[in-house]
C-alpha cells in the first residue's frame, strides 16, 4: 500500500488539491444558494475540459516520448473550422468525424516526419508549423468564421443536455482507451522506453524514429477529435478557436506529474491535472477574485509541479 501510495504521489497529491478547491466551492454553495457551483457551474467546467482532456492524451504520449508540440493549437483551430465547413455542406456525421480525424493525422505526420525521420527539433518544428497553420487559416479564411452551421451538428444532432452528455462522455471514453492500451500494449511502452533513454532503446531492438513519428500522428489525430468535440458546442466556428491550447494542455499534462524530461507519467495524472486546471477560473469567479489572478496560479502550480520533478530526480541521483 504504501509503494503505490508513494508511486502515484503526484496523481493523488493533485487530485486532493482538487477535492479541497470542491469541499470549498461546496461550502461557499451553502453560504450563498444563489451562487451555487454545482447548479451548472460544474458541469460547464466538466464539457470545458472535455475536449482539453483529449488533447492531453495526445501530449502525454508526446512528452513521455521526450518530445514537444506547441503547434496543437493551431491544429485545433484547423480541425474545428475543417468540421464546420464538411457540417455545412452537408455530408454526413460520419464523414464530418472523419474529415477533422484524418486530417489531423497528416499535420501529426507531417509534424513526426521531420523529428523522427528528418532529426530536427521538435519544439523548432512545431513552433514553425504553429505559425504555418495559424496564419495559413486566417488568410484562407481572410478571418471569418463558419456560420450557418445546420442543427444536425451542433450537439451531434442531440438536444444540448444529451449532447453535453455525449462530449464528456465520449473524452472519459478516449481517455479510458488509452489508459488501457499505456498498461497492456506494448507499443505504449515501448513510448516509455523511448523518452527514457532513445539510444537504450534503439539498442533493446525498438525503432525509436518510428514510436516518436507515431506519437505525432496520434497527437493529430486525437486533436481532430478534440476539434469536433469542441465545434459542436457553437453555431459557428471561429478560427483561433485553438489560440492558447497548446500552453493549458501542457501545463495540464506536467501538472499531472508527466516528467518533461521524458519517460515518466500517467494518463490519470493528466486527467487530474485537466480537472484542476479547468476549475481554477470558477474557484476565483465564486470566492470574488479578480480573474487576472488566474494565469498567476496556473504558474504557480506549474512551477511547483516542475520544482518538485526537480527535487525528485535529485534525490533519486
Amino acid at each position: 500500500m504504501i509503494a503505490i501510495l508513494s508511486k502515484h504521489r503526484r496523481e493523488l497529491s493533485v487530485a486532493g488539491v482538487y477535492l479541497i478547491i470542491l469541499l470549498a466551492l461546496a461550502r461557499q454553495g451553502r453560504l450563498h444558494p444563489d451562487r451555487s457551483y454545482f447548479h451548472q457551474q460544474f458541469r460547464d467546467d466538466c464539457i470545458s475540459a472535455a475536449p482539453l482532456l483529449v488533447l492531453g492524451v495526445g501530449m502525454t504520449f508526446i512528452i513521455l516520448a521526450r518530445q514537444i508540440d506547441i503547434s496543437i493549437g493551431s491544429q485545433f483551430s484547423v480541425c474545428v473550422v475543417l468540421a464546420a465547413l464538411t457540417a455545412k455542406m452537408g455530408w454526413p456525421m460520419p464523414v464530418v468525424i472523419l474529415v477533422p480525424l484524418v486530417f489531423g493525422m497528416l499535420m501529426g505526420a507531417f509534424n513526426g516526419a521531420l523529428v523522427g525521420f528528418g532529426g530536427l527539433p521538435s519544439i523548432v518544428v512545431t513552433l514553425a508549423t504553429m505559425v504555418l497553420l495559424r496564419d495559413g487559416l486566417s488568410y484562407i479564411r481572410e478571418g471569418a468564421a463558419v456560420v450557418g452551421l445546420p442543427d444536425g451538428f451542433q450537439w451531434f444532432g442531440t438536444s444540448q443536455n444529451a449532447g453535453m452528455r455525449v462530449i464528456v462522455i465520449g473524452a472519459l471514453l478516449i481517455w479510458g482507451l488509452f489508459v488501457v492500451a499505456s498498461r497492456y500494449l506494448s507499443g505504449a511502452r515501448s513510448v516509455y522506453a523511448v523518452g527514457s533513454d532513445f539510444e537504450a532503446a534503439r539498442l533493446a531492438g525498438l525503432r525509436p524514429r518510428h514510436v516518436t513519428f507515431f506519437v505525432f500522428v496520434l497527437m493529430g489525430g486525437l486533436t481532430g477529435l478534440a476539434g469536433l468535440l469542441f465545434a459542436v458546442q457553437f453555431p459557428q466556428a471561429f478560427v483561433n478557436s485553438g489560440t492558447g491550447f497548446e500552453l493549458r494542455v501542457i501545463a495540464a499534462v506536467v501538472v499531472g506529474g508527466t516528467a518533461i524530461s521524458g519517460g515518466r507519467g500517467t494518463l490519470v495524472g493528466t486527467l487530474a491535472g485537466t480537472i484542476l486546471l479547468g476549475t481554477i477560473a470558477s474557484m476565483l469567479h465564486f470566492f470574488n477574485i479578480r480573474a487576472q489572478w488566474e494565469l498567476a496560479i496556473q504558474g504557480a502550480i506549474i512551477l511547483a509541479a516542475v520544482a518538485s520533478d526537480a527535487l525528485a530526480v535529485r534525490r533519486s541521483a
